[in-house]
């Protein structure tokens, strides 16, 4: 294994953004893409090290970047008002989403059949929202991501199967949340697993979220069974939909 990483700059409309690119450089044969979506907070290191990960699986992972210039918050207040700009501006976004996932598809050794994005918390909702608009995926998976709707997709048009991975103790995102957002996915005819995780909270994939919420006062939690579960999910979703 030999995991080759790179910076790659790249446009939406007239902005430059900056992605993250990683593979193993010993797999010769074409592989499917996976796209990462990152936290409110940006492309930080904790999505780099997802990326890597994937990269580890045998993969093509891109992280791309929602923000633009690689802006990384530095406080709650700061990633706030980023990701509002994001969702204030669903046109600009969706373009954002759709530019990632055109890099995905251009780099060497990506099977353009088989693609997918993973998403975190607010990446979460980015990639559900891939999947509403009816991006041909393979899959798009949720982590701890908010599940309200931009776009209300039409029975029948949502391509990707759908991986939720929720936590039973989200204050954040409720269990009525999750409940709509069954519903919706019931009427949009989807093909979705929901993964509901005993007593996790807001965050359980990342272990900087305790400290972030000591330091913050915001109601996350790192929980490891709930990162382990639901990273096993999501191998067991990539081999049954590649």
């Amino acid at each position: 294994m030999n995991i080759l990483t790179s910076r790659i700059e790249y446009t939406v409309g007239d902005s430059v953004h900056q992605g993250y690119l990683a593979y193993d450089d010993e797999i010769a044969d074409a592989r499917p893409g996976i796209m990462v979506v990152h936290e409110w907070w940006g492309l930080n290191d904790y999505i780099v090290r997802r990326a890597h990960m994937l990269a580890e699986l045998g993969y093509v992972a891109l992280a791309i970047d929602m923000y633009g210039g690689g802006a990384i918050a530095q406080d709650t207040d700061q990633a706030g008002a980023l990701m509002t700009g994001v969702l204030n501006d669903m046109d600009s976004g969706t373009a954002a989403l759709k530019a990632g996932y055109e890099l995905l598809l251009s780099q060497p050794g990506v099977d353009a059949e088989r693609t997918a994005a993973t998403g975190y918390c607010f990446g979460g909702a980015m990639v559900l929202h891939m999947a509403r608009i009816g991006l041909p995926l393979s899959a798009v998976a949720s982590f701890h991501g908010a599940l309200g709707s931009f776009h209300t997709a039409e029975p029948g048009s949502i391509q990707a199967k759908i991986l939720v991975c929720h936590g039973a103790a989200d204050s954040m995102v409720t269990m009525d949340d999750l409940e709509g957002f069954k519903q919706e996915m019931d009427t949009a005819r989807a093909d979705y697993e929901v993964l509901l995780l005993a007593d996790a909270k807001h965050g359980f994939s990342n272990p900087q979220a305790d400290i972030n919420a000591e330091k913050y006062g915001i109601d996350l939690g790192y929980q490891q069974s709930a990162d382990e579960k639901s990273w096993e999910a999501l191998q067991a979703l990539f081999k049954q939909v590649f």
